[in-house]
């Protein structure tokens, strides 16, 4: 929470719901370093959390501050601290405090040249990998900023406000539209393209633990973009022009193979599979991991491996793949060729001899996992912890 209007009513309605669900509630604030009066706005923040029996924690931006893009920069590294927090309390839904008028101006950016991403009730944490396994949760969308500081008035509640909103994009967007003159419900005309789901969703997450299959074609260069995303393991998107390129070889439906991103695809009429491009691991530093005990370590942005035990490291299969068992060649031999050299395998401390990772540790299969939330496909909360395809025990590989 940031002691915002937004942000204070949203902890006065969460608390209720917390008191009548028996669940923790936690608060956390993040001190960018922007603002001398700062530290001031914590305490604030921890004394209004503990007034409606919530938890509280801080974390600070100690990140250097760009000369531009500042917005951007702090916005991702507000996700990448609140994913952290929330991953040490053990939650899995982090509620924001974003309203209509958030939607209205975000469109009214976008529509003057803005990357910034629309708002979804609920929708992925844009960290990673820090926030993987996280949702997030914006229950007030469809209400006013105004209604909301009203019901703080009527509470006896006073919030901050932080002259930093009125700079940059975001207080250009709230001028121009005048609170008055925003529409209480969401434009449909405006909002952000539904993600389609169900029976008749033509992407699946299905498959291989590094491959992702997607069936028969897929809806918009968006999910294609995301699907490209979560085969690579990181968060840099893809170039639009590429991406656009690639969607229309695809509507071709003719067979080819393409890189992009850092993402391999294989394209035959009526089947597309997504995945690592192994070929990286050559061109750029090495990518082994060092872990420790009981600790889940990411590697590549698409496996959390934890070891039980120590001296083990993560490597790419690339150039191991002939030093494995027979057991776990065979295992490999069912993903598809390209796909074998970027599975992650072990080295043990004074043995040169790879290991799957999956025989010697717990892994998480993050790109399924990640696509499904991307994609809206994982719609409850106790779907976040659900095993995949690709994860432990190794019978299930692929």
């Amino acid at each position: 929470m940031s002691g915002g209007g937004d942000s204070l009513a949203l902890l006065e309605i969460a608390a209720v719901w917390a008191r009548q669900a028996g669940r923790r509630l936690l608060a956390i604030t993040v001190d960018h370093g922007l603002n001398p009066d700062s530290p001031d706005w914590s305490r604030r923040c921890q004394s209004s959390a503990r007034s409606v029996g919530a938890d509280w924690v801080e974390r600070r931006w100690d990140g250097v501050t760009p000369e531009s893009g500042l917005p951007a920069a702090a916005r991702r590294a507000r996700h990448a601290l609140i994913a952290d927090a929330a991953r040490e309390a053990g939650a899995l839904v982090v509620l924001f405090g974003h309203t209509a008028d958030d939607v209205a101006e975000g469109d009214w950016m976008r529509a003057r040249g803005s990357t910034l991403g629309g708002l979804r009730e609920w929708s992925p944490s844009p960290a990673w990998p820090e926030g993987r396994g996280l949702m997030l949760l914006r229950p007030m969308l469809e209400e006013r900023r105004q209604a909301l500081r009203d019901l703080l008035r009527a509470r006896g509640r006073d919030w901050i406000e932080d002259p930093g909103n009125e700079g940059f994009g975001r207080g250009a967007a709230r001028r121009s539209l005048n609170a008055p003159a925003v529409k209480a419900d969401r434009d449909p005309a405006r909002a952000e393209p539904p993600v389609p789901s169900g029976k008749n969703d033509r992407v699946t997450a299905s498959g291989s633990p590094n491959p992702l299959l997607l069936g028969e074609g897929f809806d918009g260069v968006i999910r294609l973009g995301q699907t490209v995303l979560c085969a690579a393991g990181h968060d840099r998107p893809p170039r639009p022009d590429r991406l656009t390129a690639l969607e229309a070889r695809l509507a071709a439906e003719l067979p080819f193979t393409a890189t992009l991103a850092g993402a391999r695809i294989e394209a035959t009429p009526g089947r597309v599979v997504v995945m690592r491009e192994a070929g990286e691991f050559r061109r750029r530093a090495s990518v082994q991991l060092r872990l420790n005990p009981d600790r889940p370590a990411v590697w590549d942005g698409r496996y959390e491996i934890t070891a039980s035990e120590d001296g083990w490291s993560v490597v790419p299969a690339l150039g191991l793949l002939a030093g494995l068992s027979d057991a776990d060649r065979a295992l490999v031999a069912r993903s598809p060729a390209a796909a074998r050299g970027a599975l992650p395998v072990l080295i043990r401390d004074g043995s040169d001899r790879p290991v799957l990772a999956w025989r010697a540790a717990r892994v998480l299969n993050l790109g399924p996992r990640r696509l499904m939330l991307a994609l809206g496909e994982t719609t409850q909360e106790k779907d976040l912890t659900r095993t995949v395809h690709g994860e432990t025990p190794p019978s299930d590989l692929f």
